[in-house]
């Protein structure tokens, strides 16, 4: 059975905001893919976490004394 909803728009580059190309998607260029990749090297983008500052690190109640 075939899928009655029409395709998805191609969304545009995420740093240039051109059109995607299929061999790059989804930037639009080998370039962009490059400073996208940058941009995680540099850490400019992060994935938020539930970590509080000041924590153990290795969990509660991991010591070795009790």
């Amino acid at each position: 059975m075939a899928d009655p909803r029409p395709p998805a728009p191609p969304r545009p580059c995420p740093i240039c905001r051109k059109p995607a190309t299929p061999r790059d998607r989804p930037f639009c260029s080998p370039r962009c893919a490059e400073i996208d990749l940058g941009r995680w090297f540099r850490e400019n983008y992060r994935i938020p976490t539930a970590e509080q500052d000041g924590g153990d690190k290795d969990g509660p109640d991991d010591d070795m004394t009790g």
